[in-house]
């Protein structure tokens, strides 16, 4: 076979199929997702930072003018960012590789 003719097959197959595959999809009806009906999750919450972190959220610009949202924010920061706050089931431990010896000088 020429090489023309082989690559009018393959554009025809390639078009024919990109066809088939446009109307599979437009044929589809969309269905509504379950899980990202609600951008907060339906559970309750326990944790009593969170939902005031989520108040908080709310105030908008009288945020950081109110001082039970300010006592939040840094409980939440020292949770995150205090030197051995992190808690250790959340963060595995990782095998500390010993560094490699210096390379010795060469001599002359």
């Amino acid at each position: 076979m020429d090489g023309k003719v082989l690559a009018r097959i393959g554009a025809i197959v390639f078009v024919a199929v990109a066809i088939t595959a446009t109307a599979i999809e437009m044929s589809r009806k969309e269905e509504p997702a379950e899980g990202l009906t609600s951008s907060r999750p339906a559970a309750t919450s326990t944790d009593p930072l969170r939902d005031e972190l989520i108040r908080c959220q709310s105030l908008g610009e009288a945020g950081p003018r109110d001082s039970a949202c300010l006592r939040a924010w840094a409980e939440n920061r020292d949770r995150f960012l205090a030197p051995g706050a992190r808690p250790a089931e959340r963060v595995p431990d990782v095998p500390t590789a010993t560094p490699p010896a210096p390379a010795q000088p060469a001599e002359r």
